[in-house]
């Protein structure tokens, strides 16, 4: 059975950081891409960023220059340093595996929230 843990989303000020991570399980992880999502009150989910089993890395524009997307396959792990965070990243954030731009290959974890406010 496929699982996603995600965490360390919290309260934090604009131009603060946070560090997400999450954890998989029941799939071979170092086999997929990864990827994390966001989904902000009344709007569609997005793709944030996207890590390769070959580490190359992919970021939505609004990210860019600001997040950094990580991944230990020992750990089966995936990761997301945000960066100057402001009150626009304010999301639930999930992990998940792309299938291509717009579906994902497994179900959906409770994901974490993130919240940028002062």
């Amino acid at each position: 059975q496929v699982q996603f843990v995600e965490s360390g989303g919290g309260l934090v000020q604009p131009g603060g950081s946070l560090r997400l991570s999450c954890a998989a399980s029941g799939f071979i992880f170092s086999f997929y891409a990864m990827g994390w999502y966001r989904q902000a009150p009344g709007k569609q989910r997005e793709l944030v960023a996207t890590v390769t089993s070959g580490r190359v890395t992919n970021y939505a524009d609004s990210v860019k220059g600001r997040f950094t997307i990580s991944r230990n396959d020992a750990k089966k792990t995936v990761y997301l340093q945000m960066n100057s965070l402001n009150a626009e990243d304010t999301a639930l954030y999930y992990c998940n595996s792309p299938r291509d731009a717009r579906t994902v290959v497994w179900d959906w974890g409770q994901g974490t929230q993130v919240t940028v406010s002062s």
